[in-house]
C-alpha cells in the first residue's frame, strides 16, 4: 500500500491525491454514458482537473443531454461524442470508464476488452484508490433500505466527528472527485445498487469488497434487466463476496437466510432504541447501521444519540408538510411494490391513506400490495403506465391521471382532517418522467405550492 511508505503525519493528506494524479495524469479515457444525473459530468470535470484527456460518450443526443453538455462548455481536455459511439474510441484509448446501466455484454466494452483497453466503473475505481490510499470502505447494499442505512451511518459519523466521505449511489456526487480530500484513516461511505457492485467483481486489479458491508435484504426487482433473482443476487454478493480476514459483513435476517447462508454475516438485534422515523421497515434499518458503526468503533452513546436524532431522506417516507390536518409523505423512491406495502404499514391507522401511486411496470408480484391497498386506502390516485395498466383491473374507487399535478390536487380533495396523503409509486418512472428524480422534484414542487 502507498500509504505505508510514508510515515504519519501530515504527509498523509497529501498521499491519495498524489497517488490519484500520477493514475489519470496524461491518460486517455473514454467516459461511456455521460447522462443527466450529475455524476458523469462530475467524473468529466475531474478526470479533466487530474489531467486526463477525456472523450465522453452517449448515445442519448446533444438535444436529450443538453444540461450536461452546457454544464462541461468551456472545460479544457474533454470533447463530447454523443448520439452513438465510435468502435475506435473503445480500442485506442488508455482506459474505459463505464456508467453503472451499461451491460458489461455491451459491443463496446467487449471491444475493449479484446484490445486489451482496462475497463473500470466509476464507484469501484474510485473505492480502489481511496482504499489504495489508507481509507476505509464501508458499502451499503440491498433491494430496500441502502439509502437509509447508508444515511444513518453517515448522520451518526459526522455528528460523533469522525472524519466520513459519502459517495457511490448519490444523486449528483461525483465519487472519483472525493478523492482528493480523503486522508488516511477516513471512511468512504458508499450506497450501492447491484450495476454498480458489478465493478467490484468486475475489477481489472482483481475483485475486492468493502471492509464493512451490509446487505439490507433481497427482493425481485430489476426483472426487466436480470434474467432470473440468482444473477440479480451475483451482482449485490460482491459488496461481500471478497472480503478478507477482519472484514464485517452485516446482514437483514431474510437476506442472510434466503441468500448468503454460508457465510460468518452478523444479523443484527432488533433496534430497541427512539427514532424519528416511521415504520418497522426503519428499525430494522437502524439495526443494521447500527451494528455497522459498532464494526467502526463508534462509541455506543454516539450511536444512540445519532440515531435518535436522524430524520428521513428525501423520497424515503419523507414528511413534506400538513396542510388542512392532512399529512403528506414523499416515498417517491419506493419503486417495488415491497417498498409502498412497508410505507402503507407505517402510515395506515384503517381506511385514512390517500395513495398516489403508479408507473412503469417493472413485471413484479403486486398481489400482496393489493390487498394491503383494499385495507389501509379511502382512495387511490394512479399515475398513467403500464404497470398502472396492469393492476388497474384489479382495483375498485380509483382514478388514472396522466399528470402529476392533476393527481396531488385529487389527493388533497379526498382527503380529511386525519388522514394522509402517501405518495409512494411501487412502479418506475419511466413515462411520465425523465427519471426517478424528476418525478420526486416535481411532487416536491407541487406539495409546496398548495
Amino acid at each position: 500500500m502507498l500509504a505505508s511508505r510514508f510515515a504519519s503525519g501530515d504527509i498523509s493528506r497529501y498521499i491519495l491525491p498524489m497517488q490519484v494524479r500520477d493514475f489519470f495524469d496524461g491518460k486517455r479515457i473514454t467516459l461511456m454514458g455521460l447522462g443527466l444525473l450529475g455524476r458523469g459530468v462530475g467524473d468529466a470535470r475531474f478526470l479533466a482537473e487530474m489531467g486526463a484527456r477525456v472523450i465522453a460518450t452517449d448515445k442519448k443526443s446533444r438535444d436529450e443531454l443538453a444540461a450536461s453538455v452546457a454544464s462541461l462548455e468551456g472545460v479544457s481536455g474533454i470533447t463530447c461524442k454523443l448520439s452513438g459511439h465510435d468502435l475506435a474510441d473503445f480500442t485506442d484509448t488508455d482506459m474505459v470508464i463505464k456508467a453503472a446501466g451499461v451491460p458489461l455484454s455491451s459491443p463496446e466494452i467487449a471491444a475493449a476488452r479484446a484490445a486489451h483497453v482496462p475497463v473500470y466503473m466509476s464507484t469501484a475505481l474510485a473505492a480502489h484508490l481511496a482504499r489504495e490510499g489508507g481509507a476505509r470502505i464501508v458499502g451499503v447494499t440491498g433491494t430496500r433500505g441502502k439509502s437509509t442505512v447508508t444515511h444513518m451511518i453517515h448522520h451518526v459519523l459526522k455528528r460523533a466527528g469522525i472524519r466520513v466521505h459519502l459517495g457511490g449511489n448519490i444523486r449528483g456526487v461525483s465519487t472519483l472527485a472525493l478523492l482528493p480530500a480523503i486522508e488516511i484513516g477516513d471512511i468512504l461511505l458508499l450506497e450501492l445498487d447491484s450495476w454498480q457492485l458489478q465493478g467490484f467483481g468486475d475489477f481489472p486489479h482483481g475483485a475486492f469488497s468493502p471492509h464493512v458491508a451490509v446487505f439490507t435484504n433481497l427482493m425481485p426487482d430489476h426483472q426487466n434487466y436480470y434474467p432470473d433473482m440468482a444473477t440479480y443476487f451475483a451482482d449485490k454478493r460482491n459488496i461481500y463476496a471478497y472480503q478478507r480476514d477482519g472484514d464485517i459483513l452485516v446482514a437483514g435476517r431474510s437476506v442472510q437466510d434466503e441468500w448468503i447462508k454460508e457465510t460468518r454475516a452478523h444479523v443484527p438485534a432488533p433496534y430497541a432504541g427512539t427514532l424519528m422515523v416511521l415504520g418497522q421497515h426503519n428499525r430494522e434499518n437502524a439495526a443494521l447501521a447500527s451494528d455497522a458503526l459498532r464494526a467502526l468503533g463508534v462509541a455506543e452513546s454516539d450511536i444512540v444519540d445519532g440515531l435518535a436524532s436522524f430524520e428521513s431522506v428525501e423520497g424515503r417516507l419523507q414528511f413534506v408538510r400538513e396542510v388542512r390536518g392532512v399529512k403528506i409523505y414523499n416515498d417517491n423512491n419506493a419503486t417495488t411494490p415491497e417498498a409502498t406495502l412497508a410505507a402503507l404499514r407505517a402510515v395506515g391507522k384503517g381506511k385514512n391513506v390517500v395513495l398516489i401511486m403508479g408507473g412503469s411496470d417493472k413485471g413484479l408480484d403486486m398481489s400482496a400490495l393489493l390487498y394491503e391497498i383494499a385495507k389501509t386506502s379511502k382512495r387511490t390516485i394512479l399515475l398513467a403506465g403500464s404497470g398502472t395498466d396492469r393492476i388497474a383491473p384489479l382495483m375498485q374507487d380509483y382514478s388514472i391521471y396522466d399528470s402529476l399535478d392533476a393527481a396531488v390536487r385529487e389527493a388533497v380533495a379526498s382527503a380529511s382532517t386525519g388522514d394522509v396523503i402517501l405518495f409512494s409509486p411501487a412502479f418506475a418512472s419511466f413515462g411520465m418522467f425523465t427519471n426517478e428524480y424528476d418525478r420526486n422534484d416535481q411532487f416536491m414542487r407541487i406539495v409546496s405550492s398548495l
